[in-house]
């Protein structure tokens, strides 16, 4: 293959287009300008689109912990639901136990006695309340009233006698008390 020396520059290499003319670079330099705004542009929708999408990540990561804390934090609230009417029978044997022998009655009472001991030991260490009781003032979120007396010297809405013990895990009420207060 031979090469015209007059067409080939210095490097070697032939040259393969003429020069370029002052009116076909503007329009190939306008076309990079308008190509460059769309990529920055795209750039700027993606950057954006980022942002939004890792707030939104981190949004969700914090609901996520919230609810597991929570969670487990109350992770034992049915159970001990399901534990209350074991304590509520264990206190009422308590006051009906009656044999011909009273030396029975006296064992028996002691070791339901103990085993309710226990179990508010471990109320007490999973910071399970017991809720109402005589003199308390009548409070609908921790209460059910569910007689009305009328006893002189004693104040409106308070708490007359306690039906059934109510209690709090943590700040969740298990069982609202049932109580009789007084009405002036």
């Amino acid at each position: 293959m031979s090469v015209d020396k007059k067409s080939t520059p210095k490097n070697g290499s032939p040259i393969t287009e003429g020069p370029l003319k002052k009116k076909d670079v503007k329009p190939k330099i306008l076309g990079d300008k308008k190509k460059i705004q769309d990529l920055k542009k795209q750039v700027s929708e993606l950057e954006e689109r980022r942002l939004r999408l890792k707030a939104e990540f981190e949004n969700f990561r914090k609901r996520r912990d919230k609810d597991m804390l929570r969670m487990l934090e109350y992770e034992g609230e049915e159970m001990l639901k399901n534990l209350l009417p074991i304590v509520d029978d264990l206190e009422r044997v308590v006051g009906a136990v009656k044999s011909e022998n009273q030396k029975d009655d006296i064992i028996i009472n002691d070791g339901i006695k103990l085993i309710i001991t226990k179990i508010k030991k471990y109320f007490t260490k999973w910071q399970v309340q017991t809720i109402g009781k005589p003199g308390d003032i009548l409070d609908i979120d921790l209460h059910d009233a569910m007689m009305v007396k009328t006893e002189k010297g004693k104040k409106d809405n308070e708490i007359l006698e306690v039906f059934e013990k109510g209690y709090k895990y943590k700040e969740h009420v298990l069982r609202h008390a049932k109580v009789i207060v007084n009405k002036k």
